[in-house]
């Protein structure tokens, strides 16, 4: 048998993973295993662009289909892998084939999270195969409940606004994107949201979904009721670690891995929002799940199996569309970190870098992506702060 590399997964972990592995002079065969029926595409293209109908799936494609034929990568979407044998060192495919492998890289993502039974009024947006229904509720029902106040909860929001609904966003925590964003800045995007008519519900709990004879009711454990003709529940993502579990490879809030991203079995990797590793810069295992991470994983896992392992401590960052607004961020922002601001945060025109114990954790920025990228070295670098530093100035550096 000749040299396989198998891929579990065709997001942006698995996808990059393949490329990388061709770049890097790999002349065995590569087989990328999907379970959606579609190539390799943008995901964060699913609650914009693709949600409001402003762009085609073929611009949102990670590469043509001729960039897999061309570069002798077997792309194989709609089955995905049904099963791991690790002993034997071979996979099963959902069509039934069993294929060998040298090394297999599990880059299988994650699922949205769900409340209570499946309804046909209640959503969940994770894939392109999610998009249809939830714009026709959209756009027909003219109403729409979002549960979840964090990034696809607001994009969503914006979206909806845009095509014309009702919104109304009941967000568990104090203030939206408060995992992402210092307490200033989520104020300013809640006066952005409100601004384009969304209805901002902060510290409501949902606990219950229930189908009515028009619509979706969202109760609270205090009580309280909201109503609409549809309902998103956008409350974060569940790692997929049905496979790895079932072939016994060791799983915590994800499947484990090393600083190379190995797994607890041989020949086996995994990378993407599946995972969970020890991040060095914050001395803690952790899992992360934006684009840019799981971009920067699928790469590094790629190399870790050609056998050139580089450890990568990665400050995370991403951004964010909403309502015509760009918003980047980068590192571990906590509400309560003292903020240094240049700039203007009410004219849209800004960034801000969060200390804690006077050493740089993270920053945020609108109109000004190329200084929030400069910020990342000094989040990795941990330095103290100097009091009065200018930040245009010490990203520069």
């Amino acid at each position: 048998m000749s040299a396989r590399i198998v891929i579990a997964g065709t997001g942006v972990a698995g996808a990059t993973a393949a490329q990388t592995l061709r770049r890097e002079g790999y002349d065995g065969e590569i087989v990328l295993v999907g379970a959606e029926p579609d190539l390799p595409y943008r995901r964060p293209a699913v609650s914009k662009e693709l949600l409001s109908g402003a762009g085609s799936f073929d611009r949102a494609l990670l590469k043509p289909v001729k960039f897999w034929t061309d570069n002798r990568i077997d792309l194989r979407p709609a089955f995905g892998v049904a099963a791991v044998d690790t002993d034997r060192a071979t996979v099963r495919l959902g069509t039934g084939e069993v294929l060998g492998y040298d090394s297999l890289l599990l880059a299988t993502g994650a699922r949205a999270r769900s409340i209570g039974t499946a309804s046909a009024r209640v959503h969940t947006l994770r894939t392109r195969a999610d998009i249809s229904a939830l714009r026709a509720a959209v756009v027909d029902g003219g109403s729409l409940l979002i549960v979840g106040g964090g990034l696809i909860g607001c994009e969503v929001a914006a979206t909806a606004r845009g095509l014309g609904a009702q919104v109304t966003v009941l967000n568990a925590g104090p203030a939206l994107l408060d995992r992402v964003v210092p307490a200033a800045v989520s104020e300013l995007v809640h006066r952005i949201h409100v601004e384009h008519g969304v209805v901002v519900e902060n510290n409501v709990a949902t606990t219950q979904l229930v189908d009515t004879s028009d619509g979706v009711t969202a109760t609270t454990a205090d009580g309280r009721t909201w109503s609409a003709a549809a309902a998103l529940v956008a409350i974060g993502s569940v790692p997929e670690t049905t496979l790895a579990e079932a072939a016994g490879i060791a799983v915590n809030d994800g499947i484990i891995v090393d600083q190379h991203y190995r797994t607890s079995a041989p020949g086996v990797f995994a990378a993407g929002d599946a995972t969970t590793g020890f991040h060095p810069l914050r001395g803690e295992f952790e899992r992360g799940q934006h684009w840019n991470s799981a971009m920067t994983a699928g790469a590094a896992a790629a190399m870790s199996i050609l056998g050139h392992p580089a450890a990568v401590a990665e400050v995370p960052w991403g951004w964010t569309d909403q309502h015509g607004v760009s918003l980047q961020f980068a590192g571990w922002v906590h509400p309560h970190d003292d903020l240094v601001v240049d700039g203007d945060l009410d004219a849209k025109d800004f960034l801000a870098v969060a200390l804690r114990d006077g050493r740089p954790v993270g920053a945020v920025a609108m109109g000004r992506p190329r200084e929030l990228r400069a910020t990342r070295p000094l989040i990795a670098a941990g330095e103290t702060w100097r009091a009065g530093a200018s930040l245009t100035t010490a990203t520069a550096r």
